[in-house]
């Protein structure tokens, strides 16, 4: 009689198992596309919807006690808004956090997937994986989503951790094909990374405190959202404000949205009293 086949749950890595038995629920849900079907005409393919909403700008900035992660919380559909409020950084586990940029569907299953693999690795092996291992696993995932970014589903996260053992917060970016690399003081991805990059590198210092990297990371988006149509500037209307987080060694803080608004309307009361 023979026995129906039983996968290996002693695997410590969650991804792995799932991309193995259930590949339609990894991101982009349809698993590792064979090479040979990318030689077939586009309309043999199968159908992957080109009009999807999109996610952009999200940043990070090291600062003296950790790091600072925030992104805008607009996404676009080719020339409209596809939603004013989603969220783009999200709480990975303890010590560490992840944003997003790119298709917002595949982004947001990746992040979640994520968090999923280190409680999973976690619960078999009994103990965290280091900082670095961390990068690792998020780089592996990165690398099965690359099939789907011929359909135009591109997922580009940005990770930052605290590593424990270097007592010092660190920031890890991504290219389309998995590979890792670290940024030593500040990053930003998305259709407004440039102009967000280019406002960090005019005003960091590595001596900043915790109150100076939060309103240089909120004046990059907003810098950033004044010159790109796809990033979110703050919605003082609405009451709408960018997400941010901080990665400590005391772990993950949310910043409340009060602390943002009062930051924003300081900031904007001095660029009004510059045009007067």
């Amino acid at each position: 009689m023979k026995l129906p086949y039983l996968p290996n749950h002693d695997e410590s890595s969650f991804f792995d198992f799932v991309s193995t038995h259930h590949p339609g629920l990894t991101p982009g849900g349809h698993g590792v596309v064979p090479a040979d079907r990318w030689a077939q005409p586009e309309s043999a393919r199968s159908g992957v919807p080109m009009a999807v909403p999109h996610a952009t700008t999200v940043l990070a900035i090291k600062y003296q006690q950790g790091v600072v992660i925030a992104g805008d919380r607009r996404a676009t559909e080719g020339f409209q808004i596809a939603d004013r409020r989603i969220e783009k950084v999200f709480k990975i586990d303890e010590f560490s956090a992840m944003a997003i940029a790119g298709a917002a569907g595949p982004c947001i299953e990746m992040a979640r997937l994520f968090q999923t693999e280190l409680e999973h690795y976690e619960k078999l092996e009994g103990m965290q994986l280091s900082c670095e291992g961390k990068a690792n696993k998020l780089g592996q995932m990165v690398k099965a989503n690359l099939p789907m970014v011929f359909h135009g589903l591109v997922v580009m996260p940005l990770y930052v951790g605290y590593d424990l053992k270097r007592a010092e917060g660190r920031i890890f970016k991504y290219d389309l094909a998995g590979g890792r690399y670290e940024e030593s003081d500040y990053h930003a991805i998305g259709s407004g990374g440039k102009d967000a990059r280019n406002t960090m590198r005019e005003y960091f210092q590595k001596t900043l405190s915790e109150p100076d990297a939060l309103k240089l990371a909120l004046t990059a988006l907003y810098n950033a959202a004044d010159d790109d149509v796809g990033t979110g500037g703050p919605d003082l209307v609405r009451g709408i404000y960018p997400t941010a987080k901080f990665v400590t060694a005391q772990g993950i803080a949310d910043v409340a949205d009060d602390r943002i608004r009062s930051v924003y309307d300081s900031m904007i009361a001095v660029r009004r009293s510059r045009e007067t």
